[in-house]
């Protein structure tokens, strides 16, 4: 199991941290590679973080508002059409790696597997890979796909955490069971780091606290 036991910050560490993370995600960010193929993977040099989750979670959405631009990942309008993995490079410091949505039920079966052969080979063979960013739909409940993926996650011992997205939509009460349920389920799986944070790329909660939070894995300046 991964050892999560770290001191809480305090709030002057916290704002350093948004600070450090608004800096850092307004910098120049530029597109590097797609690899279709493990073959086709750039040299492991800055720290990465990958986004999964399943098709129409929200996730070029949500990259595109860490970053504060409105199409560097661009969406498409076929859920489980993109099979690559989109590597962006920010300011010399990180890389953010868009991963392919999975579930899409209209993939052929042979799709899903190879997807799965793929992700798994970079998940635990990547040096350079330092946290995969789970996210999860705050509006409908956990898939059987989920749980696979964060199955698969502990088997390759890669530290993740879960992001829930659109959480302008559920009521106070609802995101409150909602983080509620998916903080006892995180607690079963050994790779999983502790906090579950909350965010909505239309109003922009939790983006500073997201972006301070991958602010601690990247290159010092």
């Amino acid at each position: 199991m991964v050892d999560f036991s770290t001191p809480a910050p305090t709030p002057e560490e916290m704002e350093r941290d948004r600070e450090t993370g608004r800096v850092l995600f307004a910098g120049e960010f530029n597109f590097v590679f797609g690899a279709q193929k493990l073959g086709q993977l750039p040299d492991p040099i800055l720290p990465e973080i990958a986004f999964a989750g399943r098709s129409n979670v929200g996730k070029s959405s949500l990259i595109n508002a860490l970053t504060g631009r409105r199409a560097l990942a661009r969406a498409s309008s076929e859920p489980g059409r993109t099979k690559q993995l989109n590597f962006f490079e920010l300011a010399d410091r990180l890389t953010l790696v868009d991963m392919p949505g999975y579930g899409f039920a209209k993939a052929a079966k042979a799709v899903k597997e190879d997807w799965q052969g793929m992700m798994f080979s970079y998940l635990r063979g990547r040096p350079t890979l330092r946290r995969v960013v789970l996210l999860l739909d705050s509006r409908v409940e956990l898939k059987a796909s989920d749980e696979e993926i964060m199955k698969m996650l502990d088997r390759a011992a890669v530290t993740f955490q879960v992001v829930l997205t659109k959480c302008d939509v559920p009521k106070p009460p609802a995101l409150a069971a909602k983080l509620r349920e998916v903080g006892e389920i995180v607690r079963a799986h050994a790779a999983a780091f502790p906090d579950v944070l909350a965010t909505s790329s239309t109003t922009g909660a939790g983006i500073e606290e997201l972006r301070a939070e991958l602010a601690r894995l990247a290159n010092p300046v």
